[in-house]
This record gives structure tokens, C-alpha cells and sequence, in this order.
């Protein structure tokens, strides 16, 4: 679980199976394959936002919210944006804290330790 600021609120994000189901529901994709596709814009870092789609950040940002907020009623995507009362796109902060939550949330192994982390 991790805490991201956006468009001035607080935002609790959750990578759990829950946030995988709540994104396929939504946006008919797989949330694992769009958050793949980051990993080809390291360009990004420099500056250059070719290839970047921020719908699908904002799309993987809500899944794990509203995964977070699991039992309690929770708006479409389009509400849930519209609440929000700006984004900073350019801040790295925001956009890794999102794609570390999600790949610290589905890429584990069975023992709890990420993939060619060394045993302690």
C-alpha cells in the first residue's frame, strides 16, 4: 500500500488481485501488459514523453485506488478524473511511485521476496 499525491489529494493505492480485476473491468485490458509498456519509455527520464500514454497511468492509478478502497462505494473513471483537480505529469515522483506500487504489488514470488533479490 502506498500514499501518492495527486491533482491535490491524497490518493491510498493498492496492488492487489482486486486492482487487476477492477482494471479489466473498466478498461477491457490487462493492467500487467499496460504496465509492461512503461518500461519501454526510459527516454522519459531526459525529457522526452514520446510514447507516453498518460491515460493508461491515470487508468493503473485508479484500478489500485479503488482497490484500496475496497467495500466502500467508489466512482466510474471519468468522476474519479473529474475530482481530481490537476495532474502534474512531469512530476517523476508521482508517475514512479505508481509503477512501484504495482510492480512491488504483482511481481513477487511465493516466499514474499522480489524476483533475483538475493536471499538475506
Amino acid at each position: 500500500m502506498r500514499i501518492v499525491k495527486i491533482g491535490g489529494k491524497e490518493l491510498g493505492l493498492k496492488a492487489s488481485p482486486l486492482a487487476l480485476l477492477y482494471y479489466r473491468q473498466a478498461f477491457d485490458k490487462d493492467l500487467i501488459e499496460d504496465l509492461v509498456s512503461f518500461q519501454d519509455m526510459a527516454g522519459i527520464e531526459n525529457g522526452d514523453f514520446s510514447g507516453f500514454d498518460s491515460v493508461k497511468i491515470l487508468q493503473i492509478c485508479y484500478a489500485m485506488n479503488k482497490a484500496d478502497n475496497f467495500g466502500k462505494q467508489f466512482p466510474d473513471f471519468e468522476k474519479w478524473l473529474s475530482k481530481l483537480d490537476s495532474i502534474d505529469l512531469a512530476d517523476q515522483e508521482f508517475m514512479l511511485a505508481i509503477i512501484e506500487e504495482a510492480t512491488d504489488g504483482f511481481f513477487r514470488s511465493a516466499n514474499g521476496k522480489q524476483p533475483n533479490q538475493p536471499e538475506k
